[in-house]
């Protein structure tokens, strides 16, 4: 039976609370997979408003206070039934120093708002909101990238992300051969032996980041790292790379070579004009210009531009993580929750008493 608050008069918006277990059962990585790519291609056709984040760094000088607001229209599928609009924002906490505690290093809430009269309808945890449809993006981006073959997968890092993009890789592709490496090589064979019993696939672990990448034809850089630790050298032809960890200017996980070897794409040009230091580095340093960007992977979805053209280029997906992913997951699990009983119902929202 659903858990409700005390109070007994419980208007018909009320407000839903989901925590993190509730959510990871709740949203498969197949279906957040598939709302990802709509809600990128609503983004893509004008129907999605995705302004960029903003933060506030705290008086430590390293963690962070973001906010990402967002709004997906409305939309008539097929049969006349009606999608609700998604508005909301999420507001989250970037502590790095939580790396290695029982916390994740994203804390927050992923909030959102009825379309008719703005009362908060759903607040629902953002680190598994977060660790799900990051990977879903790539997920995406593998599908619609990477050589319908490709299956040799390289994964770099062994956290929150690893685990995700483990699963969404094993979404998109069929995989057959896994390798990864961490700087830690306790957490890589601990990450190697839990995750090749959950998904029944080996693992292996590396010696080595170059060992890992070299012969893959899929990579994902999932790291905290502040310099590069993928560089095009090791990739080899063919190769689709998903890179994840840096998502500030001033990082970056892959070197120079590696981005201007790529075909590059990513989840929103304005955000990766302005943020993302995989591309503004090599930029600086006159690798390329703005037009090294050859589209969003919204805009492959939707059909607006080509994604791979040969078996043997290079692809990469450069992922800093938007708004209106974080809302189509919320909108689905609102939904879905309610209709299941899951959560908690609470009322919240400013109510005029002098109103009948």
């Amino acid at each position: 039976m659903r858990r409700r608050a005390t109070r007994v008069n419980i208007p018909e918006v009320a407000t839903l609370i989901l925590t993190q277990p509730e959510i990871r059962k709740l949203l498969p990585m197949r279906t957040c997979m598939d709302l990802v790519a709509d809600a990128l291609a609503s983004l893509a056709r004008g129907h999605a408003i995705n302004p960029l984040r903003r933060g506030m760094k705290l008086a430590d000088g390293e963690s962070l206070i973001g906010m990402m607001p967002g709004e997906i229209a409305s939309s008539r599928l097929e049969g006349g039934h009606a999608t609700p609009a998604a508005i909301g924002l999420k507001v989250v906490s970037v502590f790095p120093k939580n790396h290695g505690t029982r916390y994740d290093s994203h804390q927050g809430v992923v909030m959102l708002f009825d379309e008719k009269n703005g009362v908060p309808r759903a607040i629902l945890d953002a680190s598994e909101i977060t660790a799900i449809r990051t990977a879903a993006a790539s997920g995406v981006a593998t599908r619609v990238l990477a050589r319908e073959d490709a299956g040799d997968l390289a994964l770099i890092g062994t956290g929150v992300q690893a685990r995700a993009h483990l699963e969404a890789m094993i979404v998109a592709r069929r995989i057959r051969r896994v390798r990864v490496f961490g700087l830690n090589a306790m957490s890589s064979r601990a990450f190697a032996e839990s995750e090749s019993a959950r998904h029944n696939v080996a693992i292996d672990v590396a010696e080595s980041a170059q060992a890992a990448v070299e012969g893959a034809d899929l990579v994902c850089t999932l790291t905290s790292s502040r310099k590069p630790v993928l560089f095009g050298a090791w990739l080899s032809p063919g190769a689709h790379v998903n890179a994840v960890g840096a998502c500030f200017k001033d990082t970056r996980e892959l070197d120079t070579d590696a981005v201007k070897r790529a075909r590059l794409f990513v989840d929103r040009r304005e955000s990766a004009l302005n943020e993302a230091g995989d591309f503004l580095i090599p930029r600086s340093q006159g690798a390329f210009g703005d037009d090294h960007i050859l589209g969003e992977i919204g805009e492959i979805v939707a059909g607006m531009c080509p994604g791979r053209r040969t078996r043997d280029e290079i692809t990469l997906f450069k992922s800093l993580g938007i708004a209106v992913e974080d809302l189509a997951a919320a909108r689905y699990l609102d939904q879905r929750a309610r209709k299941e009983g899951v959560g908690v119902l609470v009322e919240l929202g400013g109510v005029r008493g002098d109103v009948a």
